[in-house]
């Protein structure tokens, strides 16, 4: 089964990776990438996705809020947040604020291929 993955950072370096190193290398994955999270949340629909990744840091809407948004229009789609190292310390926050989430929700900036799709994997649950 085709998994479809939305991946919203406003680095548009990072959004052209994660489709190459996942898209081509898994013909299971349908990577769909946005640079603005407005478009982002206005081209959402429920149902569509099976993994959301979300950067943190991104002007016009900041991951936190546009995880908010996507909850209010799909509250099973597994959403999962990328920070770069030095923000790291976001992650605590998350997770006072985002209790339900795993740490495995969480991709550090920059990761190895290898540790991307392996993650990925994890949270999508491919063998």
């Amino acid at each position: 089964k085709i998994k479809k993955i939305m991946i919203v950072d406003d680095n548009d370096d990072v959004n052209l990776t994660f489709k190459i190193v996942l898209g081509e290398l898994d013909r299971r994955l349908r990577v769909h990438s946005f640079s603005d999270p407005i478009d982002a949340l206005q081209s959402f629909r429920p149902g569509k996705y099976d993994l959301i990744i979300i950067d943190i840091l991104m002007p016009k809407m900041n991951g936190f809020e546009l995880y908010d948004e996507l909850r209010k229009l799909d509250s099973n789609v597994k959403i999962c947040f990328l920070t770069a190292a030095k923000e790291i310390y976001y992650e605590a926050m998350i997770k006072e604020a985002f209790p339900e989430l795993d740490v495995n929700y969480f991709l550090k900036k920059p990761i190895a291929n290898e540790d991307l799709i392996k993650q990925v994997s994890e949270l999508l649950e491919l063998k």
